[in-house]
């Protein structure tokens, strides 16, 4: 037999012994699912794409949406499994859970959806967010289920009263599958402020929150409604018959398997990169993109451009966070294709995304004067509660395709970099090593250089960072089972998962970093133009 052939040989008796792994990560516009061996590497994998919709002002998914997908998303696995080894999908080790950070998913007594689900990416918060902020000290974003939840007080709508639960989707997932209602730290600080110390929902500010609200006379508190917290590695129950059949819906896989705590993408996207120590951070670009750093120490002070939320494990982080990254790339992508097909050319778009990633690295190191924002929703950093793309030039601009395409790479990070300037010049922070992750970073060389200018300091990239969150929930569902008493997550990192693989490492390139920085400048002098067509009542 070949070594393949052995491989697969060992996967097979693997899979049917129930010795893998499963990760399932409800992404922006994809469901994915990666399947390890017990070494951690990925064997098989599914996917869902689906996309959320703006529902009478709201950015939601519907139920339908999520179950179905779900359930699409487990299918397509087993074929693969099938595919691959000849064999069905009926017992797994452990699985784990990750989605979309925040939001708010609001259910009654009965478990009943009491509202559409509110997702990350509104910005409809701004009055509940601005007046937690000052009642806590302590940044709120407008994403955060807190913030959604105290909105939906001040506006006084009629389900508040209802309400039994509220979660984010992850955890939602997890409890209709366990029947727990837990959610792992990390999303969890996505929720509602945590303290370091006690490794739970900050205690004051719990109080606080529901002195706030008590002359409401609503018949739960706070604590009553929310999910517990759990660190990595932490029991967070078992897949009831119920929840297989819910998740496989041929009957097949068995029930009765352990679960780890379900995770926000920023965490899974920490585990997944290796950056859950101090002075590490990771960059994940997608629909949206984050930077989130690993502190020594708190900040000297809030600041609103700044979320503080925590690893898996529950150490503090930074996270420099844009509603908007690559929905509008992606669309101009989109247009180029449909002119290839316009001229009878057949479309490989991985070709398509790789030539204009590439041409764009031709262009002049300022983008020649050209101005982009990919603002398809509000931008908190920046102060938008709406969205409008825009791609913008002069009569001097030198407009061209290497241009226009770098231009629209740099816009993908311009907001999140208003954010990182906060904790790399006023608050100093210091990054030992930083890693990109994400769709962005597919293209060899050219999203990794342009972080890197962008940041102006080294960006790595993994040969695993293509697998995400569903690898890094997987990886989390391994630590769950295989971590030694008392180990850490990132030794369990470090010496068993990623021990050899230190990725490929890419310098700023000093023209690269000044082009940058111009391109900024103009970035934000620009903003005017982006607030114009907002407020202009034309879309």
């Amino acid at each position: 037999m070949t070594e393949r052939e052995v491989e697969t040989v060992e996967r097979k008796d693997e899979i049917v012994s129930g010795k893998t792994f499963l990760g399932i990560e409800f992404g922006s516009t994809r469901i994915k699912a990666v399947l390890t061996d017990a070494d951690h590497t990925p064997i098989a994998s599914g996917s869902h794409e689906w996309e959320n919709r703006l529902d009478h002002g709201i950015w939601t998914y519907t139920m339908d949406d999520i179950w179905g997908g779900l359930q699409d998303c487990y299918r397509d696995l087993k074929k693969d499994v099938k595919e691959q080894y000849g064999v069905t999908l009926t017992k797994i080790r452990a699985i784990g859970f990750s989605a979309m950070m925040h939001g708010y998913l609001a259910f009654d007594k009965a478990g009943e959806l009491l509202v559409p689900f509110r997702t990350w990416r509104n910005t409809i918060t701004e009055e509940a967010a601005a007046a937690l902020t000052k009642e806590f000290s302590y940044n709120i974003p407008q994403r955060w289920s807190i913030a959604h939840l105290y909105q939906a007080i001040l506006n006084k709508e009629p389900h508040v009263k209802d309400i039994d639960y509220i979660t984010t989707l992850e955890a939602y997932i997890h409890w209709k599958l366990t029947g727990r209602r837990v959610l792992g730290i990390g999303d969890a600080a996505g929720m509602f402020p945590i303290d370091i110390e006690t490794k739970d929902y900050h205690e004051e500010m719990v109080q606080k929150f529901d002195a706030l609200v008590a002359p409401e006379g609503f018949s739960w508190k706070l604590r009553d409604i929310m999910p517990q917290v759990l660190v990595a590695g932490q029991d967070a129950g078992t897949l009831t018959e119920e929840g297989a059949k819910l998740l496989d819906v041929s009957g097949r896989l068995k029930a009765g398997i352990p679960m780890c705590p379900p995770e926000g993408d920023a965490g899974t996207g920490m585990v997944a990169t290796n950056s859950v120590k101090q002075r590490t951070g990771n960059v994940s670009a997608g629909t949206s993109v984050f930077a989130m750093i690993v502190l020594e120490k708190e900040l000297s002070r809030p600041y609103k451009e700044i979320d503080m939320v925590t690893t898996p494990a529950g150490d503090l982080v930074a996270m420099a966070h844009s509603n908007n990254c690559t929905s509008d790339l992606n669309a101009w992508v989109g247009i180029f294709r449909e002119f290839a097909e316009a001229m009878d050319m057949e479309v490989d778009m991985n070709k398509l995304f790789g030539t204009l990633y590439n041409k764009a690295m031709e262009g002049d190191a300022d983008c020649g004067g050209l101005l982009s924002y990919c603002y398809f929703s509000g931008e908190h950093m920046t102060g938008f509660e709406e969205g409008r793309p825009l791609f913008v030039r002069s009569p001097e601009s030198r407009f061209n395709l290497a241009n226009f395409m770098r231009t629209n790479l740099y816009t993908c990070l311009g907001a999140m970099r208003v954010g990182l300037n906060i904790l790399l010049e006023k608050e100093h922070v210091k990054i030992d090593k930083l890693l990109g992750h994400g769709g962005l970073f597919k293209t060899e060389g050219v999203g990794q250089q342009i972080l890197a200018d962008a940041v102006n300091a080294p960006v790595s990239v993994m040969s695993t960072a293509g697998e995400g969150g569903a690898w890094g929930i997987a990886l989390l569902a391994s630590y769950l089972i295989n971590k030694e008493e008392g180990e850490t997550l990132d030794h369990f990192l470090d010496e068993k998962v990623f021990a050899g693989n230190e990725g490929s490492t890419l310098a700023p390139n000093p023209e690269g970093v000044e082009g940058y920085n111009k391109f900024m400048e103009r970035y934000m002098k620009g903003i005017a133009i982006e607030r114009a067509a907002v407020d202009s009542g034309i879309w």
